[in-house]
């Protein structure tokens, strides 16, 4: 990449459309079980690209994946602990940040959980103020070592830094579970709850009253909008948009009225894949992928919905009552995981927090 080019953390819509069908090759790789080509797609993309998380994210899972790497079973350096050299690649940053990055994904291809080479790779994206890649390598460098409690106390420093008291409240809990004797840790998860249960509120105090004033009008649009057409009349105007969409996939606006449309009428599924389509033609429309969260949510509520219904029908059925077990409990995790990368992304959204609050709490 150019030496002049600026370097910051992008989302999937700024990638650079030369690299677009890397990425769209390296996400097939990974559906179809190939990590290791996957892995030199997103090698390739994070050369020219250092600041594209979610690829970087998605190498390590590869890695993790094709490596065999256990969290709580990282391999053993010299003296004992989990992995090290990290000295070297902090030595080369100073000349070559970004060669000291592509060398780094090198290695952790390999030993994707190595607690130094990973804590080197957080001091140089901190350097580099990739904040969000400083704090996944932490992240990475605790999962894979999860009784090394000297990186998660750096980890939860680290929050605390930047105001994410979530996050940090979260990471000292996961301390205590290690050591429950270890004082800072507890002290340090009773400060971060209380300061976060705090700026929750701050944030949520901050909405303005036009703000609420436009929440309401929109409600009342909305439930305008579901009683002004019948579900006849709404499948008609489907059918009608389908046919604008297969003329032109790249319309927004008539995507965003197909999204709508099947919004009314409650067909989650397809209403998911037009919104998720719609933020993708968007340019990162933050309002857009919002709603596709809402209705991915939707979604799945209404799958567990329909699962409950059938099992309540019939109730001697112990497949389908395990089935419904298994998807219930899974449900809670996935929940957990998509608030946390909710938040990730738009820190300062209230309704996210008190979202991630009431799955940590389920969880």
């Amino acid at each position: 990449m150019s030496e002049t080019k600026e370097i910051r953390e992008i989302t999937e819509a700024e990638l650079p459309a030369a690299l677009k069908d890397h990425w769209k090759n390296a996400k097939a790789s990974v559906e179809r079980n190939n990590h290791g080509y996957a892995i030199k797609f997103l090698q390739a993309i994070l050369k020219e690209e250092p600041g594209f998380l979610n690829a970087r994210k998605l190498v390590r899972q590869a890695e993790i994946i094709q490596s065999g790497a256990i969290p709580g079973a990282a391999k053993k350096g010299l003296f004992g602990t989990s992995g090290g050299g990290g000295s070297s690649f902090i030595r080369q940053a100073k000349k070559d940040s970004i060669g000291a990055l592509v060398a780094i994904e090198k290695e952790l291809e390999k030993d994707p959980f190595n607690c130094g080479i990973n804590e080197a790779f957080y001091e140089i994206a901190l350097n580099m103020n990739l904040l969000d890649t400083a704090a996944f390598a932490l992240e990475t460098a605790k999962t894979g070592n999860p009784a090394n409690t000297k990186v998660a106390h750096k980890l939860a420093q680290f929050y605390v830094n930047r105001e994410m008291h979530l996050d940090a409240s979260r990471v000292y809990r996961e301390i205590v579970k290690q050591d429950p004797g270890d004082g800072e840790a507890v002290r340090g998860e009773k400060d971060c709850s209380a300061k976060a249960s705090m700026q929750q509120n701050r944030m949520s105090e901050s909405s303005s009253f036009q703000d609420l004033v436009k929440t309401d009008e929109a409600a009342e649009l909305e439930k305008a909008s579901r009683t002004a057409l019948t579900k006849e009349q709404l499948e008609e105007r489907a059918g009608e948009l389908a046919a604008q969409y297969e003329a032109d996939p790249n319309n927004l606006a008539v995507v965003k009225q197909l999204a709508q449309t099947y919004e009314q009428l409650e067909d989650w599924n397809t209403c998911h894949s037009f919104y998720s389509w719609a933020f993708e033609l968007s340019n990162g429309d933050v309002a857009l992928r919002a709603k596709a969260n809402e209705i991915k949510d939707k979604a799945a509520d209404q799958h567990i919905k329909d699962l409950e219904a059938s099992a309540a029908a019939d109730p001697n059925n112990q497949e389908l009552q395990s089935q419904l077990q298994e998807i219930q409990q899974s449900r809670v995790g996935e929940r957990l995981e998509e608030c946390q990368e909710r938040v990730k992304q738009n820190p300062t959204d209230p309704k996210m927090r008190f979202d991630l609050g009431q799955a940590l709490y389920d969880a």
